[in-house]
C-alpha cells in the first residue's frame, strides 16, 4: 500500500467471503443416430420439446433411430441438462438443389456450422445453390423458394388467351411473355371474379392450372391476367430497397425467402411454410438500423435451421448480388426461383469410429461441464472406449450402460441365457468405479411411431440420479424404493428372479426389477469397479466426484499466492466449513483436513507447490437388511432375553 505524504485516513477492503462454490452434478450427456441437427457438434437439450426441435422426431425404420431419440427423452424426463452430439456414416448425404448445374455432386457431406465455414462456405467447394443444412433423408422434403424483385412478387399482364370453362388449361396466343414469366407453384387471377389458381405446369405458351376454371370462358380477347409468387401471402409486401440501401442512394436490393415442407413429412402438412425470411438483402455490408447484418447468404446461413445458401445465381438474386450497397442499382429478377430438394440420405447406422468421435467431444472437461453419460444402444467397443478414454480421463463423471439387445430381447437361449449372457458382457468391459452397469430393456410407447419398442435403460439409470440430486444428495444411492422407480416402462424385456439378482449383483450389474404394485426399480447401486472398496457404490463414487469438482474450483483462489502459514489457514477455513455442510446432510461422517508445514515441506515450497490432505469417511447405503423375529413365552420380560439369542 502506497504511503501517504501527508496525514490522513485511507480506506482499503479485503474479501475474506470465498466461499466453496455449488457445482453440477446432474448434467447428462449422450451420442446417438438422429434423423436431423448437426453432426459431430455439441448441443445442449434441455426438455423433450427442444430435443425435438433440434434433431427432429425419430423414424420406424432407421436402424437405432428411434431407440437413440427414446433413450435421451428417457433421461430428460429427470433432467432438464443433457448435452448431445448426433453422428452419422460417410454414406448420410445433404439433399441438394434438384437440377442444379452448379452442384458438384449429389454425394455431399455438410456436417455442421463449423464444417460448412471451413470447406464450403468461402467457395472452396462448389456445391450448389442452395442445399440441406444437414446430412439426411429428411431434407428431401425441403422446397426453397426465392422471390428477388417486385415482378417476381407480383405481376400483371394484357394477353389474348383461351380458357374453357370447366378446364384446366390456359392457351397464350399472343403475348407469350406471360408464360415465360410464370413458373409452377405460382397462383394466377383469372376471370371478372379473379379466380384464384395455382400452376401445376408450363410447357411452352399453354399452362395447366391445378384446378378447373368454372368462370366465364376466356377467349381470344385481351385479357388481364395477374400472377403473384406462390408465397406471396407469406410477407407483407413486396421486396424492394432496404433503409440501408437507400441511405447510401442503392436499389432493388431486398428479396424474401420461403422454405416449405412440399412433401409433408416434416410438419404432417404438404407445402407448410417452416421458415420465411423477408425483405433480406443482396448487398453485401446491409445492416438493420440496429447493426444486424442481413445480407441474404449470411443471414440464412447464421440463422436458418433448414438451409445453406452456398452460390449466387443470377436467375435468383441478379449479378450485382454481393455487392456493397452503395449507388448500386440491383437486379430485380421477373420469376421467382423454386426447387426441391433430392439425394438426401440417413445412410447406415454410424460406424464405431464414427461414435468414437463424438464421443471425444465430450473428454475434455474444461470444453463441456458432463456428471453422467449414458451409452444407449452401444456395443461393446464403444463402450470400452467410454470408459477407459472418456470416464476414466475425466474422473468426473459417470457412464451408464446396459446390456445389449440381444442378451435381453427375445434371448432364444436356454433358461437363465439372460443372466449368462448379461454376465459374459460385463466381464468383458474395464473395471471402473466410473461406470455403473443395469440389466435391462424397458418396452415402452413411441409415440411418434404409434408403436412400442424396447429401449436400453441407461438413459433411465443416468435419470434417477439426477432424481436423487434433486431430492436429495449426490452421495445419496439412486436405487430401490425411494428414488429407483423408472417411468413409462410397459415391462422390462428380462425381469429377473431373486436367484438370478443374486448372481448379476456378484458381477457388478445393478439389476432392474418389477415388482407386482410397486413399479420398476433399479434395485442395486454398485458400481463397475471389481474389486472390494467404498468406490463399489455409486453415492461413494459421486460423493467424491461432487467433493473433488467443488474443493478443486474453490482451489483456483489459492493458485499464484504465497504458500505460507496465512494461505494455508485461509484454505482451510475455505474447505472445513464445506465438508461440515456435507457432513450435516449426512454425507460423510468424519474428516479431516491437513494443509500446514508438515505436508507443505521446504522442498514443496520451493517446487511452487501447494497440499492439502483431505481425509474423508464416507457413509455407505444399506444393501442388506437382516430381521430377526423372537417369540417369548408369556410371563417373560424382553430385558430377560434380549442379548440372549
Amino acid at each position: 500500500m502506497p504511503f501517504q505524504v501527508s496525514p490522513g485516513i485511507k480506506v482499503s477492503e479485503v474479501d475474506l467471503t470465498t466461499v466453496v462454490p455449488s457445482v453440477a452434478t446432474s448434467a447428462g450427456a449422450f451420442v446417438g443416430n438422429f434423423r436431423w441437427g448437426p453432426v459431430e457438434k455439441r448441443v445442449l437439450i434441455t426438455d423433450a420439446d427442444r430435443l425435438e426441435a433440434n434433431f427432429f422426431k425419430p423414424s420406424n425404420d432407421h436402424a437405432n433411430n428411434a431407440a437413440d431419440f427414446l433413450c435421451a427423452g428417457n433421461f430428460l424426463a429427470y433432467s432438464n441438462q443433457l448435452t448431445t452430439v448426433r453422428v452419422v456414416n460417410t454414406n448420410a448425404f445433404n439433399a441438394v438443389m434438384d437440377n442444379d448445374a452448379g452442384a458438384a455432386n449429389t454425394s455431399l457431406q455438410v456436417k455442421n456450422e463449423d464444417d460448412y465455414e471451413e470447406n464450403f462456405g468461402g467457395g472452396q467447394t462448389r456445391a450448389g445453390t442452395f442445399y440441406a443444412r444437414v446430412p439426411g433423408a429428411l431434407g428431401n422434403s425441403l422446397k426453397v423458394s426465392v422471390c428477388g424483385g417486385e415482378n417476381a412478387y407480383e405481376s400483371k399482364h394484357s394477353v389474348n388467351a383461351t380458357l374453357t370453362t370447366a378446364t384446366s388449361t390456359l392457351t397464350i396466343h399472343s403475348n407469350p411473355n406471360l408464360a415465360n414469366n410464370v413458373i409452377v407453384g405460382d397462383i394466377l387471377l383469372l376471370g371478372p371474379d379473379q379466380q384464384q389458381r395455382k400452376v401445376s405446369a408450363v410447357s411452352g405458351n399453354t399452362i395447366t392450372l391445378d384446378t378447373n376454371y368454372t368462370g366465364n370462358t376466356l377467349t381470344n380477347s385481351a385479357t388481364t391476367v395477374t400472377r403473384r409468387w406462390e408465397f406471396f401471402n407469406e410477407f407483407d409486401g413486396a421486396p424492394k430497397t432496404s433503409a440501408f440501401a437507400n441511405s447510401v442512394n442503392g436499389t432493388a436490393d431486398e428479396l424474401h425467402v420461403a422454405i416449405a415442407d412440399e412433401d409433408g413429412e416434416i410438419t404432417g402438412v404438404a407445402g407448410q411454410v417452416i421458415e420465411a425470411w423477408g425483405n433480406l438483402s443482396k448487398a453485401k455490408d446491409a445492416k438493420t438500423p440496429q447493426g444486424q447484418n442481413i445480407f441474404y447468404k449470411d443471414y440464412l446461413n447464421q440463422f436458418s435451421q433448414w438451409i445453406h445458401w452456398n452460390a449466387h445465381t443470377a436467375l435468383a438474386v441478379g449479378a450485382s448480388a454481393g455487392s456493397a450497397a452503395k449507388g448500386t442499382s440491383f437486379g430485380s429478377p421477373t420469376i421467382p426461383v423454386t426447387a426441391s430438394f433430392v439425394s438426401g440420405t440417413d445412410g447406415d447406422t454410424a460406424s464405431d469410429a464414427q461414435f468414437i468421435k463424438g464421443y471425444n467431444l465430450l473428454r475434455n472437461k474444461e470444453d463441456v461441464d458432463v456428471s453422467l453419460i449414458f451409452a444407449g444402444a452401444a456395443n461393446q467397443t464403444r463402450i470400452i472406449h467410454l470408459i477407459n478414454e472418456i470416464a476414466e480421463v475425466r474422473k468426473d463423471c459417470i457412464v451408464c450402460i446396459s446390456p445389449e439387445r440381444a442378451d435381453v430381447v427375445n434371448n432364444s437361449g436356454f433358461d437363465g441365457a439372460e443372466v449368462e449372457d448379461i454376465v459374459a458382457f460385463r466381464n468383458s468391459l474395464p473395471s471402473s468405479s466410473f461406470a455403473v452397469m443395469d440389466s435391462g430393456w424397458k418396452y415402452q410407447y413411441d409415440k411418434f411411431n404409434d408403436v412400442s419398442r424396447y429401449v436400453p435403460a441407461n438413459g433411465d439409470t443416468a435419470g434417477l440420479m439426477v432424481r436423487t440430486d434433486n431430492v436429495r444428495d449426490p452421495w445419496y444411492s439412486p436405487a430401490g424404493f425411494n428414488r429407483g422407480n423408472l417411468k413409462n416402462v410397459l415391462k422390462m424385456a428380462f425381469n429377473p428372479r431373486k436367484a438370478e439378482r443374486d448372481v448379476l449383483y456378484q458381477a457388478g450389474v445393478n439389476p432392474i426389477v418389477s415388482f407386482p404394485g410397486q413399479g420398476t426399480v433399479l434395485f442395486g447401486d454398485k458400481t463397475m469397479l471389481a474389486g472390494p472398496s467404498a468406490f463399489d457404490r455409486i453415492n461413494v463414487r459421486r460423493l467424491f466426484i461432487t467433493l473433488e469438482k467443488a474443493i478443486e474450483a474453490a482451489s483456483q483462489t489459492t493458485l499464484f499466492e504465497f504458500n505460507d502459514e496465512i494461505t494455508r489457514i485461509q484454505f482451510r477455513n475455505l474447505i472445513e466449513p464445506f465438508l461440515r455442510d456435507v457432513q450435516s446432510r449426512r454425507g460423510i461422517q468424519d474428516f479431516k483436513v491437513v494443509c500446514d508445514d508438515s505436508n507443505n515441506t521446504a522442498e514443496v515450497v520451493d517446487r511452487n507447490e501447494f497440499v492439502g490432505d483431505i481425509f474423508v469417511k464416507p457413509n455407505r447405503s444399506i444393501n442388506f437388511i437382516q430381521l430377526n423375529f423372537v417369540a417369548v413365552r408369556s410371563g417373560v420380560e424382553f430385558s430377560e432375553v434380549v442379548g440372549s439369542v
